[in-house]
């Protein structure tokens, strides 16, 4: 059984490219249809128009309304692993979504929800070029999950995507039932801190 902390304590290629994605986060370890995970992707292709919008998944019974707006979920008291995620929000047409609304929120290091606060929750806005940068921690499995972000993305007066992220390498990927390999994102531990990547593609923006 999941514990509950209070508040107190398609993907194709394009999916994880960017105009100018750095040559170490061309390298992803993706999952297989059947759970097992390649050692490598070969570099993404340019940007082209008609690529598959991103999956949708469920939100989960731990969405909260009205979080507040933030690009870093990092606060005193919250352990575990730093790690940068970033990307762009692109339309299926190749343009970036200036003004999209991203809302995040996982579990923390211990696979645990703050369903009374705020916390590893929040929600930004994307810039002009569809640019999105979010600080936070690497989230714990629980059971039944492997690790993973909540998100919805949403175009000004459009449509509202929610899904969810993955990583790669996980073990725990192949048993879960609702683990997408389209929805892996590419992570770089060459620096200083984890980074991870995802390009978002809405079908109508």
């Amino acid at each position: 059984m999941m514990r509950i902390r209070s508040a107190s304590p398609g993907r194709r290629d394009f999916l994880r490219k960017s105009c100018a994605v750095p040559s170490t986060l061309l390298l992803l370890a993706f999952g297989r249809a059947n759970g097992a995970e390649a050692n490598a992707m070969p570099p993404t292709p340019a940007c082209i128009d008609g690529h598959e919008p991103t999956r949708r998944q469920t939100a989960g019974p731990f969405f909260l309304p009205n979080s507040p707006q933030r690009v870093s979920l990092l606060e005193p008291g919250i352990g575990g692993t730093k790690i940068v995620l970033s990307g762009r929000v692109w339309s299926s047409g190749c343009k970036a979504v200036a003004g999209a609304m991203l809302d995040f929120w996982h579990a923390d290091d211990a696979g645990d929800y703050d369903v009374d606060g705020f916390r590893l929750r929040g929600h930004q806005f994307a810039d002009s070029e569809g640019r999105y940068r979010l600080e936070t921690i690497v989230p714990g499995p629980y059971p039944g999950r492997t690790r993973h972000f909540h998100v919805t993305v949403q175009p000004p007066n459009g449509a509202v995507l929610t899904t969810q992220l993955y990583f790669p390498g996980e073990q725990r990927n192949a048993r879960d039932g609702l683990f997408d390999r389209r929805l892996l994102m590419t992570i770089d531990e060459g620096g200083d801190l984890k980074a991870a990547r995802f390009d978002f593609v809405l079908a109508r923006a």
